[in-house]
């Protein structure tokens, strides 16, 4: 009872402020202090995952074998997802796989509202997935999470859902500003991947959530850059040919991992049986893992030994017992490690961890590049003098660009976790190729796919997103009153006498859509009494041009009644008559939600 009372004061307190507020303070002016708060905090929560997953890798490998194989590795992925599994099940009883697909999908659908328990869930089980080996990023983590964080934030002081929209933009742009000290790059992907307009109203909220948590980054580990990048060798104009291909091999290695992640969904999808999913996912990444150690965790570290320059250093830890200086069997080991990531990723999500594809899209792209200079720098005599190093950052670019479909992000967020500002034009040349490359063959990234096959994908043009955000249900109209197969003309005009509609669907005993009566059709026959006995609905009724499913998407709809030329159509669940959909109502909802959309 006392803890009844505390929490009934404190909500009249707490309505109190917010009444407050919305009588003194102008909605834009505290949606630039909530920026502010906002970013702060995910940069914590961003420093806190980093933390977290240092301390669990920390302490399960520190006293692994450099030059023997590891069987534990063969253990810890395993224990790592078996855990998160238990916790979310038990714990956190919600989805919470796909971090930045699901805050896409609460921009589209659920209006920008995330849960309360989404602030934590995924920080602390994706530090144990990774910690334990899983072979995922913390990235997409911590986008769900900052995006949780600005909703409930906007939330608690009743925002409006264009407002909340803002803030989770804002929450996703500190947690990438706050685990890669890189808070041009967090803009950018809130506008680039969460594609939320670049408008005067969201650019200086987004960049000072941004600074904010890149600031409480700077703080807590100093300003340095997220990767050692020392560039000894400068990138000279005769080079350009070999970032072009570099490029467009960056796309088609973008495409082969977006694929190949959607093809070993797909199968973990069919799975029903939860620990048949960890056994399964389980052996393959563990056995990956144990083969080829640097699929352990982030990868980061391995990122790091290309960039040094120490590549004999990759292969520490497997159980290949050749000469680890061969320049051929370095090169095999790489492009091995390279083609086999995504199957690592895909093993650890579809067996129940939680983690995201940033890294591993990071991952990909270093070895890509790496492995194309140093390919063809020992394929010829002398060499062709490129640089591993530098082709090293412009592939972390190029996959990250194709794959992500974020060309600027990929750009500043290389150039800012590296400090390689230097390399920008053949960064610049590398990511656009790469997104060119792959948009020849997919529209979507690997983030807005789900949502785009489902209907459910805001996009920068105005009236996609604006039918996206238009749901069915809201523009179905039900007043209109049905009829039956079996009635005669007299029962019929009888309804229509009661009626203000013109237009009467036909239903049988299970209520399924037969036909539909116009009132035009039968306006010759209504008021001759001699054929209401011997005249039936089947006689008069038609066929609707087309019919509405309950589940189709808005955009589907408008395409619909522009291929048939109708003014109202018929709506059905499974062939079950519901209502009726019309221009006119559709209409009035676009420019009611238009407005609402691009008020700014």
């Amino acid at each position: 009872m006392a803890y009844k009372e505390r929490h009934n004061r404190f909500t009249e307190w707490w309505f109190q402020v917010v009444s407050w507020r919305e009588r003194h303070i102008k909605e834009r002016n505290f949606v630039i202090l909530l920026a502010l708060i906002v970013g702060v905090i995910c940069g914590f929560a961003a420093q806190l995952l980093k933390f977290l997953i240092h301390i669990i890798s920390r302490f399960l490998t520190s006293n692994l074998s450099l030059t023997d194989a590891n069987w534990l590795y063969l253990v810890y992925p395993v224990a790592g997802i078996l855990i998160v599994t238990l916790f979310i099940q038990f714990v956190v009883k919600d989805n919470i796989s796909h971090g930045v697909t699901r805050v896409l999908y609460a921009i589209s659908r659920r209006k920008s509202r995330l849960k309360k328990r989404n602030m934590y869930a995924s920080l602390i089980a994706s530090s144990i997935t990774i910690g334990f080996g899983g072979s995922v990023g913390a990235e997409g983590p911590i986008v769900f999470t900052g995006a949780a964080i600005g909703s409930n934030v906007g939330q608690a002081f009743r925002l409006s859902p264009r407002i909340l929209m803002l803030l989770v933009g804002c929450g996703a742009a500190a947690g990438i500003a706050g685990i890669f000290r890189a808070p041009i790059a967090g803009m950018l992907f809130t506008l680039e991947v969460l594609m939320i307009d670049f408008t005067g109203a969201t650019v200086m909220p987004l960049i000072i959530s941004s600074i904010s948590g890149a600031t409480v980054a700077y703080v807590l580990e100093g300003y340095s850059a997220e990767f050692f990048f020392s560039q000894s060798e400068p990138f000279a104009m005769g080079k350009i040919p070999y970032a072009i291909m570099l490029g467009i091999i960056c796309g088609l290695m973008s495409l082969y991992f977006t694929r190949a992640m959607f093809m070993m969904e797909s199968m973990f999808s069919k799975i029903r049986h939860r620990y048949l999913k960890i056994a399964l996912g389980g052996v393959i990444l563990a056995g990956l893992i144990f083969v080829f150690p640097p699929l352990y965790g982030e990868g980061y570290e391995s990122i790091n030994t290309l960039l040094d320059g120490d590549y004999s250093k990759v292969v520490d830890g497997t159980f290949f017992y050749v000469d680890r200086d061969s320049t051929w069997f370095i090169a095999i080991f790489i492009g091995a490690v390279l083609l086999t990531k995504v199957f690592a990723t895909s093993a650890t999500n579809g067996a129940g961890g939680v983690g995201g594809t940033f890294a591993p899209s990071l991952f990909v792209g270093a070895l890509c590049g790496f492995l194309f200079a140093y390919v063809l720098n020992n394929m010829f005599d002398g060499g062709v003098g490129i640089s591993n190093k530098n082709f090293c950052l412009m592939g972390m670019a190029g996959v990250m660009s194709g794959v992500m479909h974020a060309p600027l992000m990929a750009i500043f967020l290389t150039a800012e976790m590296t400090g390689g500002y230097d390399l920008f034009l053949p960064l610049l040349i590398v990511s656009a190729l790469s997104y060119m490359t792959i948009r020849i063959f997919e529209p979507y990234s690997i983030y807005t796919m789900r949502l785009a096959k489902q209907g459910d994908l805001l996009t920068h043009e105005k009236d996609k997103s604006v039918l996206t955000l238009l749901k069915i249900d809201n523009v179905i109209e039900k007043d209109f009153k049905t009829v039956s197969p079996k009635m005669n003309l007299k029962e019929v005009v009888d309804i229509i006498a009661t009626s203000n509609r013109n237009l009467f669907p036909v239903t049988d005993d299970e209520g399924m859509l037969v036909g539909v009566v116009l009132l035009d059709d039968i306006r010759n026959i209504m008021f001759r009494p001699d054929l209401y006995k011997k005249m039936h609905v089947t006689r008069f009724m038609s066929m609707p041009p087309a019919r509405i499913e309950l589940d189709q998407p808005m955009e589907e709809v408008m395409r619909t009644f522009d291929k048939t030329n109708a003014w109202n159509l018929p709506v059905v669940d499974k062939g079950k008559y519901v209502g009726f959909v019309s221009k006119s109502k559709i209409f009035n909802s676009y420019r009611r939600v238009l407005r609402h959309y691009c008020d700014d």
